[in-house]
């Protein structure tokens, strides 16, 4: 089996994470897909995570990197330079679908219910690496073709179900490029990346608690 380095690993992290959030901006923010906008996000989601898994795991999500790190099945010196690199590539995206893509680049201001918006990211965030870490990290599910698909249906059904309350970004990187685009206030992020954050982790430690677990030796 192939060994990836640390830089291959990085660029898969940022072509994919670059594509899903030039897919949110684009179809999403922008409405340029309209109602059919989630349908698009989950469609590039998939197919990055089956092109670029094998190379990095396709975290492409801060929050789904540290779910996978606490699981033990990403090394301690990777943690970081993934979470960057995603960051970064949410931010570029954002900038060239608002630039490079877009013509009248005014996306409506995201107005939210601070309990709702909370609760929202949390629940869909935490099943989201909950699912990724049953499906994509589990030695019971190992060798499936299904993990791409199961992650991106719970994208689907998140963004379907609560993207009009919390706008649906389940992924620091992705507020990242809605605070970029400026879709979300800078004194309302935390209404994302706290429940963000908080959920990856409390998935990795449900996991935990009901699947065994095998940790991997730092490169």
């Amino acid at each position: 089996m192939h060994e990836y380095n640390l830089t291959n690993k990085l660029t898969a992290e940022f072509i994919g994470t670059f594509f899903l959030v030039l897919t949110i901006c684009t179809a999403g923010v922008h409405g340029l897909a309209g109602i059919f906008a989630p349908f698009a996000i989950a469609s590039t989601l998939m197919v990055m995570i089956y092109a670029l898994g094998h190379v990095s795991g396709a975290h492409f999500n801060p929050a789904v990197t540290l779910g996978v790190w606490l699981r033990g099945a990403c090394a301690d010196n990777e943690v970081l330079p993934y979470i960057g690199t995603q960051v970064i590539a949410g931010i570029l995206a954002a900038i060239v679908s608002q630039n490079a893509l877009v013509s009248d680049p005014n996306p409506n201001l995201l107005v939210m219910d601070t309990w709702q918006a909370f609760t929202a990211e949390f629940l869909y965030t935490f099943a989201l690496v909950f699912v990724i870490l049953n499906v994509a990290t589990s030695e019971s599910n190992s060798g499936n073709g299904y993990f791409g698909a199961a992650i991106a249906f719970v994208v689907l059904a998140g963004a379907l179900t609560v993207g009009e309350i919390s706008g649906g970004s389940f992924n620091p990187a992705v507020t990242s490029a809605l605070l970029t685009a400026d879709v979300l206030k800078f004194e309302d992020l935390w209404l994302h990346i706290v429940p963000q954050v908080l959920a990856g982790l409390m998935a990795a430690l449900v996991f935990r608690s009901i699947s065994p677990v095998v940790a991997i030796d730092d490169d």
